[in-house]
């Protein structure tokens, strides 16, 4: 099929927000005397904000030490720290090649979305002033199942009207590989660490991404 439509996650792949999360992770674990380091936050990668918080605590071995309203109230201490971040963004933020290949694909009458976990993802965006290169962003709060589940890129898919099978996912991340997978989608992933699932084009960095050898 001929390709319709372009699913990009957000982070790692429209702009690197990794180190805002590293440190707002960091700073609340500190703050609750948890253990917390690059090798934990690689785990983090493409999962929701809850599942991550269970992560670390898992790591830590303290699943039990919080009630599901105290975890809530503690992920949302560490969004308002993350975005707080977020909003020092400006367009230059974004990563190499990845404007001029969004523009590349409006050019050529594709659709594009963002299929990110993050419920800030709008606000990533407009900080970007990205906002509007974009014709559906999905929402993360209304999205039942997280990645690895392809639930995120076929809700993009159905609210672009285009067949999953006409889609290119975009991901850095091998959760959202496997995601694009299930979901009947081309996967092309950015420096992703592979441990399971190979995406069907992988690229070093976003600066590869060519739009005349991937989209087809």
């Amino acid at each position: 099929m001929k390709t319709k439509a372009l699913i990009f996650d957000l982070d790692g792949v429209i702009v690197d927000t990794a180190k805002f999360h590293f440190m707002s992770w960091k700073a609340l674990s500190d703050e609750l005397g948890l253990f917390f380091d690059e090798a934990v936050n690689e785990r983090l990668k493409g999962v929701s904000r809850m599942k991550s918080f269970e992560i670390i605590l898992e790591v830590n071995g303290a699943e039990d030490r919080f009630s599901d309203a105290e975890k809530e109230e503690l992920i949302k201490k560490k969004n308002d720290l993350y975005v707080s971040f977020v909003k020092t963004l400006t367009p230059d933020d974004m990563l190499p090649g990845i404007a001029e290949f969004i523009e590349r694909a409006k050019g050529a009458g594709l659709k594009c979305a963002v299929a990110s976990v993050s419920k800030n993802a709008p606000l990533v965006l407009s900080c970007l002033g990205a906002a509007d290169k974009f014709d559906y962003v999905a929402d993360a709060a209304k999205v039942e199942k997280s990645k690895p589940a392809p639930d995120i890129f076929l809700v993009c898919a159905e609210a672009l009207g285009v067949d999953p099978a006409e889609c290119i996912g975009i991901e850095d991340a091998q959760a959202g590989i496997e995601a694009i997978k299930a979901a009947g989608m081309f996967s092309v992933g950015i420096n992703v660490t592979v441990t399971s699932a190979e995406p069907d084009i992988h690229l070093k960095s976003t600066s590869e991404l060519d739009f005349d050898k991937i989209v087809f």
